[in-house]
């Protein structure tokens, strides 16, 4: 029963976070820019943020659900914001001339960010509520410890995830010159404040 639930939340986690979205992109840009390091460390702040809400969906937090769902409004807004400034960051951007030095400094930042633009992106809740409802997780006949182990399931599926397309576009990077660095920033710039507008386009419909 453990191993069936984890397998379970491995193919969650991986179905969540494989669809290309903004921290799919922002993933890319920052391995072909920083490295596989720093592109590994922002997938897994998005990784994160799916084991919180897988938390909260396994274990039938439904007042906490309630609550962010409520505040949808604000977290589209504060969201999109976020992926625009982000987005005009990137492509503003200059290729760092001490690749190791950024790198060492950042890696924190680009945890952060991309946890709080997937912890502030309400479908996530609200695919994790709509999976874990159709395989009856979160109800009172689910034990704890197979909430835990689903939940455990969906980090790792994420973590597998982010580290598979980090490695894979690190590949490339050697062939990235400076030139090309500047495109990928403002390439990537652009593609992350079209998600940003979509946010907000998503708030009037």
């Amino acid at each position: 029963m453990t191993t069936e639930y984890l397998l379970k939340g491995l193919l969650i986690g991986l179905s969540v976070a494989a669809p290309v979205g903004p921290i799919g992109v922002l993933t890319i840009k920052r391995t072909l820019t920083e490295g596989r390091t720093s592109g590994f460390v922002t997938g897994m702040g998005a990784a994160l943020a799916d084991t919180v809400y897988g938390i909260i969906a396994g274990f039938g937090l439904t007042a906490v659900s309630s609550l962010l769902l409520t505040y949808e409004f604000w977290m589209k807004l504060i969201g999109g914001l976020f992926l625009i400034y982000l987005g005009i960051k990137s492509f503003r951007s200059i290729p760092p001339s001490e690749k190791a030095a950024v790198i060492s400094k950042g890696l924190f930042s680009n945890f952060i960010s991309t946890f709080f633009l997937t912890v502030t992106n309400p479908s996530t809740i609200l695919s994790f509520l709509a999976i874990f409802a159709g395989l009856g997780i979160g109800s009172a006949e689910t034990s704890y410890a197979s909430s835990i182990t689903l939940v455990l399931g969906v980090f790792l599926g994420s973590a597998v995830w982010w580290l598979f397309l980090s490695s894979v576009v690190s590949l490339f990077q050697s062939k990235i010159t400076p030139k090309r660095l500047i495109l990928v920033n403002q390439i990537s710039g652009l593609i992350i404040i079209s998600f940003g507008i979509l946010a907000f386009y998503s708030i009037l419909i």
